[in-house]
């Protein structure tokens, strides 16, 4: 599916095969989140899940990535906009679209972050603590 920003040059895919896998790789080892993810971690996490991709008419400007069984449950993990194409409200934007794409809208949807939670609360996130395994353990 594709959906045009209403006023700005934008558009997102949920479209695997546009998906600029270097840059995303790039950014989301900067992040506070998956720093110490391999590349090759990070690409198969790609290909097992439901990913967005935000453009820009210079290329991959953003991505969202969505891990789901599509009937009950969806984690939405990897949330990112490159630097030089925030403040314009892009982020909101793809999360409306997360969570009104027709695949996963009806499942109960989880994240985890440290420092958006203001934002993630727009779209009916509620802050709860989690618990978590670590892979091995």
């Amino acid at each position: 599916m594709e959906w045009k920003h209403a006023s700005l040059p934008y558009f997102i895919r949920d479209d695997k095969q546009l998906l600029d896998k270097e840059q995303i790789c790039k950014w989301l080892q900067t992040t506070y989140w998956a720093a110490e993810r391999s590349k090759e971690m990070i690409l198969k996490g790609i290909d097992n899940s439901l990913c967005f991709g935000l453009y820009a008419e210079n290329g991959q400007a953003g991505f969202v990535r969505v891990v789901s069984d599509y009937a009950t449950f969806s984690w939405v993990c990897d949330v990112y906009i490159d630097p030089a194409h925030r403040g314009w409200g892009l982020g909101k934007w793809m999360m409306e679209i997360v969570v009104d794409h027709p695949s996963i809208r009806h499942t109960n949807m989880t994240l985890a972050t440290r420092d958006a939670h203001g934002l993630y609360e727009q779209y009916g996130f509620i802050r709860r603590e989690m618990m978590r395994r670590m892979a091995g353990s």
